[in-house]
């Protein structure tokens, strides 16, 4: 089978090509804005340098049997003309040159943060609403993208249309990428050595889950594999609250109220010193958590590692400066 992959050298991207090459059952073209330096091409990977937002895509996507969507800019979270068009510009685009080169599977990683706002921790499925957790960029692109697909599917039945909504997903060789994503210069490796960790600030309220790459690539393969179509959520086993960060860092927590770390967030982003704006912080305080019922069911997808192997993954990276040899993931 061959499978196109876009974000191919991102956190999910790189773990997908790990999967897919196992084996040797696919060939895989690696497609990216910033392939990685070496040979195109290597075993059954194929690198294809090509930005989603501007490139003619139909070359790429042509003789594919299936399509994995997994590209994605997160910043400039100051600049969300520019996300936009990466982001939904870009998956729309792609979306017509699979309708042209005729593909018969189509796979688009979505997002818990693409689900609408809870005030329960009651375990939501695949059917609960999608209009995005807050009003922050990467919601809203993420809610839009999901009413693209919605349209795709509606124009193209024939074609079988798989939506992963992970919660959030970490795997160590990503850590010192989402360290400069979500952190900014401000947050320096030594920050996140819990052993200079005697005090951890938890907002009221806050849970949240949390999945390895790995686990996520799992599940692309088997979504690739299998006859199945809709929408799958994954997430590690377990709940991050209070009392499972501070055993996870070794630390004494003390409660903060949400509001001011948001005023917080939204002061250091308009200043530029931190790089995404309380909006986001909104959206960790009410998404959702993921019931995995159906992945379990209809993938057996099992996750290899819990929520809090996952984020303890990126604390070791973000401390050990991890990447790979990945553009994006670059020390």
């Amino acid at each position: 089978m061959v499978v196109l992959v876009t974000g191919a050298s991102g956190n999910i991207g790189s773990a997908t090509l790990r999967e897919l090459a196992t084996g040797g059952a696919h060939r895989v073209r690696a497609l990216a804005r910033r392939r990685p330096p070496g040979p195109t091409s290597e075993g059954s990977i194929e690198w294809v340098a090509a930005d989603v937002g501007t490139d003619d895509l139909l070359p790429h996507v042509a003789g594919a049997d299936a399509v994995v969507h997994l590209a994605w800019r997160f910043q400039p979270t100051h600049r969300p003309e520019m996300t936009w068009h990466s982001n939904v510009v870009g998956t729309r685009r792609l979306l017509e040159a699979c309708a042209r080169a005729g593909t018969q599977t189509v796979v688009c990683a979505s997002s818990v943060a693409a689900y609408s706002p809870v005030d329960h921790d009651v375990p939501v499925d695949e059917s609960w609403e999608t209009d995005g957790s807050s009003g922050a960029a990467y919601c809203r692109e993420k809610a839009y993208v999901e009413r693209l697909l919605d349209d795709f599917e509606a124009a193209h039945p024939s074609v079988r249309v798989v939506r992963l909504r992970p919660a959030f997903v970490f795997q160590r060789s990503a850590a010192s990428e989402q360290r400069r994503i979500f952190g900014g210069v401000l947050a320096r490796p030594s920050m996140f050595d819990v052993r200079r960790i005697p005090l951890l600030p938890v907002p009221v309220g806050l849970r949240m889950q949390a999945v390895h790459s790995g686990d996520v690539g799992r599940a692309v393969r088997a979504v690739v594999e299998r006859p199945v179509s809709g929408a799958f959520n994954l997430a590690g086993e377990g709940v991050l609250g209070r009392e499972e960060l501070g055993e996870l860092v070794g630390a004494r927590t003390v409660t903060v109220p949400p509001g001011a770390v948001r005023t917080a967030m939204d002061l250091g982003w308009r200043a530029r010193a931190v790089p995404v704006p309380g909006s986001l912080f909104e959206a960790l305080q009410h998404v959702p958590l993921l019931s995995t019922e159906r992945a379990a069911a209809e993938l057996d997808w099992h996750p290899e590692h819990d929520a809090a192997q996952a984020v303890g993954q990126l604390l070791d990276g973000a401390r050990l400066r991890g990447g790979s040899g990945m553009p994006p993931l670059h020390r």
